[in-house]
């Protein structure tokens, strides 16, 4: 939409103190009446003249624009004046919920007046010359009363007030994206930007939430967040401002594409379709899409061959006339066994062999084994696609009858060696499984393993290959697999175990020689190094990357260069603005590098206007992101140096910050889920320790959550330095610096020593902020109770449903000593055994065990400070539940303090953790009214 001005008076009827403003009545060039007003009372001194507008409404705009026209004589062209003359005059405002000034009140003067600018003109003029007039136009704001006054002051100038018109900008009302946004004032700031919720047209539906535009200070739309698209069966129209459905089309999906006529066999009566529905006799596949056409099963097979060979059978067919429209034809193929005398066919058992298979084929033959002779089977070859199973019918098929024919037995099973001596060998063997008939007798077959010769007589100590098959009324059948057989095969399964020990006794001394010459070595070499080589290996590990504080470098460019990879800007593309953060903008967009596929992005942006050591603080950033490669540490894609604006690219964190990311999901995490985050933290952090680094400002808002719940460590900024301008009240200044008082360690804030030991002081608190849900550390304390309540050794107690056994981690964290905390790595190993035996985790216990002694006066809210239920629940962070308590009829103390589980659930709380959260200060309810009634959890 176009930004518009809108008047909030288009005559303005000024109210003089003085009489040194003149009303003046004449006519313009166009000979239309006007009102000026003038003053001209240069020639003596200490001239203070003010003139004042009617009241003007405000009409819920927040900031004000007053264009003015006037005119100014130059003071160089009055004779004999004194040097107090002046060629400006100054613009006030004054807000009021009522017309109620009078002409002494409100006093005149800068405040109550509010000054908005001191107005000098473009340009004056003389007395030989006609007056040029001058339009000037001012804002102010934001504005919160009913309405508000205009006053003008001369202090000494020969000057005349033409007009003055009093407007406002706002955002007109606006259909785009296929959604309609409201008309909206601007913002209070000239650079605010106000949000407008959309509304999707009528049959559209939205693609993201929430869905919204932005209005700018200049009245203009810009940034939009979410869309509407058109929904099934519909269509845009009307320059996409409207979404439409013709009868006779359809369209499948919700999404910007256009309806299309019905598929092929298939129709609709009705208009704005998602659908068509199929004809008689065709159908659709459950994988088949609502754009394909609807399509029918298939014909029979044709021209079925048949081959017997005895109990064999090979068949084959071509394809069928009509495939139903489809390319996944497929054919089963059904076996069945008949008897004559009865008229019947069953279909064949198991040990009939089908190959390749008999149901699913893709090729047109198959091989059929294993039939009975003298037997008569019916085979039925069935065509069939993706839509047999929707037809009501049995599949269309192709039949051949076939009578196998006299078989010969099936081949004899393995021959065994019963014995042997130096030329002869005893064996045996099992009948065929399929004898076919009676066995007349058997033929037995040998020859050397290594020649072919004429046997007459066995040959002591050679390899003999035997095979044996059987002969039948029908042949021979197959011969058995060939087997060696040999006297010697005894001797050498006698052998067999010595051979085996020896080899084995051989490895065995050859691997006790290799370890001794190791050992040997190794305490040669270690007698030749130096005292200061041994003491150097304690300190360094071979591989171990340490992170270099890019401050060090004498031109930070370099180690922007080094640690940070420069991405072409037409690689990024920016797509909505998310946040604000120290130096500029925070956007979420696309990242597209050459050979690389796109992904999301967040993008910090460097405001326009920098200087040279805010490009430099904004970039350090991205160099110590650059060091590191890890999991659960916010990933550095590359930055923008070479154009405008500056960026630093890293990865995109669907769920944002981790505290109102926690608050938003109250509840709704197992504990399982929430040590796991803890987990992933701890990781993040045990890497940046290894590194020695020290992150300093390590807190839940400053973790980031994706969409797969995974925490990674972010914002590296307190690392570098800490502002004494500030404005952030989460840090606090001490010593010189600003600190985050609630999640620093007492050294740090008494002597400024940071350490990896501090850094596990503030992951205590991120613990008891993920337990809690984003609750406030310590609450409504100020920073210096805080400070004075650690120093005397009290720590936060465990939040609601807190297992023991983090809590007690929790307290390891917040030991003075600070030499006596646990180390990252230790933490990581006690969340993972914590994970891997999930029964220590559902130990929570009310009692408070450890040295440190808990804020236990900060957990329960006394009920008799509050006025209603309302203030009650506001207090333990569950005002999303007010109405369902007023509606349900609990509106005093004593029917609340009365209310089970059964209840809450009635009501409309279903979630647990808020159950359990209302019923414990139901509890404390209860026993500050010294009731003892039994609490249902």
């Amino acid at each position: 939409g176009t930004n518009q001005k809108v008047n909030l008076c288009d005559l303005v009827f000024l109210f003089s103190l003085f009489s040194q403003w003149e009303e003046v009545s004449g006519y313009d060039d166009a000979m239309n009446p006007i009102r000026t007003y003038q003053v001209c009372n240069v020639r003596e001194l200490n001239q203070n003249n003010w003139l004042r507008s009617d009241f003007i409404p405000r009409k819920d705009v927040l900031r004000v624009y007053v264009e003015m026209k006037f005119t100014v004589r130059d003071c160089n062209s009055i004779p004999n004046i004194p040097g107090s003359c002046k060629e400006t005059f100054n613009l006030f405002y004054y807000e009021s919920d009522s017309d109620s000034a009078t002409a002494t009140s409100p006093f005149w003067m800068e405040n109550p007046y509010v000054k908005v600018d001191t107005i000098a003109p473009d340009e004056s003029f003389s007395m030989l010359e006609s007056g040029r007039v001058n339009t000037k136009i001012r804002s102010f704001g934001p504005l919160s009363k009913a309405g508000f006054y205009l006053a003008f002051q001369d202090l000494g100038a020969c000057m005349s007030l033409i007009s003055v018109r009093v407007f406002y900008k706002k955002c007109s009302t606006t259909i785009a994206y296929f959604a309609v946004f409201p008309e909206t004032a601007t913002g209070a700031e000239a650079t605010s930007l106000v949000i407008a919720p959309g509304t999707c047209v009528p049959n559209a539906l939205e693609v993201s939430v929430p869905l919204k535009l932005y209005c700018n200070g200049d009245g203009e739309w810009m940034v939009p967040v979410g869309s509407c698209t058109c929904m099934a069966g519909f269509e845009p129209a009307v320059k996409d401002t409207q979404c439409q459905g013709d009868p006779g089309t359809f369209k499948s999906k919700q999404g910007e594409g256009f309806c299309s006529p019905c598929p092929p066999n298939s129709r609709t009566s009705s208009g704005a379709a998602s659908i068509c529905s199929c004809r008689t006799g065709y159908y659709r596949a459950d994988n088949d899409s609502p754009d394909s056409g609807c399509t029918t099963v298939p014909s029979a097979p044709r021209s079925v061959i048949s081959s017997v060979n005895e109990t064999s059978l090979v068949l084959e067919w071509s394809e069928p006339r009509d495939q139903g429209g489809r390319e996944d034809l497929l054919y089963n193929v059904i076996c069945k066994k008949c008897l004559p005398e009865r008229g019947t066919c069953t279909r064949c058992d198991d040990n009939v062999d089908i190959s390749p298979r008999h149901l699913g084929l893709t090729e047109r033959h198959v091989t059929v084994r294993n039939l009975q002779a003298h037997t008569q089977y019916s085979f039925e070859i069935q065509a069939v696609n993706g839509v047999s199973n929707k037809s009501p019918y049995t599949p269309q098929f192709a039949s051949v009858n076939i009578t196998t024919n006299q078989a010969a037995p099936s081949a004899v099973p393995t021959v065994h060696l019963m014995g042997a001596s130096a030329n002869t060998m005893s064996l045996s063997w099992l009948p065929p499984e399929k004898p076919n008939g009676i066995i007349l007798d058997y033929e037995i077959k040998y020859h050397e393993k290594r020649s072919s010769a004429r046997i007459e007589g066995l040959k002591p100590g050679t390899p003999y290959v035997v095979q044996v098959r059987a002969r039948t009324v029908a042949g021979y059948g197959r011969y058995s697999s060939p087997t060696d057989f040999t006297d010697a095969d005894k001797t050498l399964q006698e052998q067999l175990p010595l051979i085996v020990g020896s080899l084995t006794a051989g490895l065995v001394f050859i691997i006790v020689v290799v370890v001794i010459a190791i050992v040997c070595l190794r305490k040669q070499r270690n007698g030749s190094e130096s005292e200061y080589t041994e003491k150097l290996q304690q300190y360094i590990t071979p591989g171990m990357k340490v992170y270099i504080d890019p401050f060090t470098y004498e031109d930070p460019n370099e180690a922007i260069r080094e640690f940070a990879k420069e991405i072409d800007v037409s690689c990024v593309k920016i797509e909505e603005v998310i946040g604000a953060g120290e130096f500029g903008e925070v956007c979420r967009g696309r990242l597209k590098l050459p050979g690389r596929r796109e992904i999301i992005v967040a993008i910090k942006t460097l405001k326009a206007g920098y200087t040279e050591r805010q490009r430099r603080d904004f970039l350090s950033e991205a160099s110590i992101m650059g060091q590191f490669d890890h999991p659960n540490i916010i990933r550095l894609e590359g930055v923008v140096t070479k154009s405008r604006p500056v960026m630093i690219v890293t990865e995109f964190m669907e769920n944002g910050a981790l505290d109102s990311f926690l608050r938003l999901n109250d509840g709704q995490f197992t504990v399982i889920q929430l040590v796991g985050m803890l987990r992933g933290i701890a990781a993040g952090m045990k890497y940046l320790s290894d590194m020695n680094y020290v992150h300093r400002d390590l807190a839940a808002r400053n973790i980031l959550v994706n969409s797969n719940l995974v925490c990674k460590v972010s914002d590296f900024g307190l690392s570098r330095f800490l502002e004494d301008d500030a404005t952030d009240p989460t840090y606090t200044s001490s010593l010189g610096g600003k600190i985050p008082i609630r999640w620093t360690a007492p050294e740090a804030i008494a002597y400024r020593k940071f350490t990896s030991a501090s850094d596990v002081w503030s992951y205590g608190i991120v613990m008891w902020e993920v337990m809690s849900y984003g609750e406030r550390p310590y609450w409504d304390m100020s920073n210096q109770d805080v400070i004075n309540a650690v120093e005397q050794d009290y720590r936060l107690p465990p939040p609601m449903d807190c297992p023991t056994a983090l809590h007690q981690l929790m307290l390891d964290c917040w030991v003075k000593e600070r030499n006596l905390r646990p180390k990252f790595s230790q933490i990581v190993n006690t969340l993972d055994k914590l994970i891997r035996n999930a029964a220590s985790l559902k130990v929570v216990t009310s009692t408070h065990s450890g040295a440190s002694q808990p804020l236990l006066d900060r957990c329960v809210p006394d009920y008799t400070t509050f006025t209603t239920v309302g203030d009650w629940l506001d207090a333990i962070k569950m005002s999303r539940y007010r109405d369902n308590f007023l509606n349900a009829g609990f509106a005093s103390f004593d029917l609340v303090a009365q209310m089970t589980a059964e209840d809450l659930l009635r009501i409309g709380v279903t979630l647990a953790g808020h159950q359990k959260k209302i019923l414990g200060s139901i509890q404390d309810m209860r026993l500050q009214m010294n009731q003892t009634l039994p609490v249902q959890v």
